[in-house]
């Protein structure tokens, strides 16, 4: 049975379609006409769309945010892309991510694009939680419990 798109992804999930540990959370998707460049293969800015995408899907899931209310402010300090290979139209991908490590108000985050069991792209992040008047919040204990239960997070 194929996986479905767009849909949280099961560490289980993960495994049938060849995408080893500790990657435990992905979505998959297919690459559509509008995301391609001139070359024919998946546009740089396409690969940071499909990052957020993804970590929406994340932060509702491990209980960051639920994106109903105001709170918390989530903002994106630093990322990053590496280019393994190419990905082209109609190909049926899955973003993974996981935190590997946090601090007091910020964490990071890797990602990777996967096609057919196979690594195509890596990416990074860091994240840093704000209060409403823009300043610097600590991370909620749940939060980190959640990196370090979930995706063998470490405290840096």
């Amino acid at each position: 049975m194929p996986l479905p798109f767009i849909t949280p992804l099961t560490p289980e999930n993960l495994r049938q379609a060849g995408i080893p540990a500790p990657w435990a959370f992905g979505l998959q998707d297919q690459v559509r006409f509008g995301e391609l460049d001139a070359l024919a293969h998946v546009n740089n800015g396409a690969y940071l769309g499909w990052f957020e995408n993804f970590r929406i899907h994340y932060f509702r899931e491990y209980g960051v945010d639920e994106y109903r209310g105001v709170f918390p402010r989530i903002v994106l300090r630093q990322i990053g892309l590496e280019f393994l290979s190419e990905v082209r139209l109609h190909d049926i991908y899955i973003v993974t991510g996981r935190t590997v490590s946090f601090r007091r108000t910020s964490w990071a985050m890797e990602y990777a694009v996967w096609v057919d069991g196979v690594m195509t792209t890596k990416g990074s992040a860091v994240l840093v939680n704000l209060d409403q008047t823009g300043a610097k919040s600590a991370l909620p204990p749940a939060w980190t419990a959640k990196f370090v239960e979930r995706d063998g997070a470490v405290q840096a």
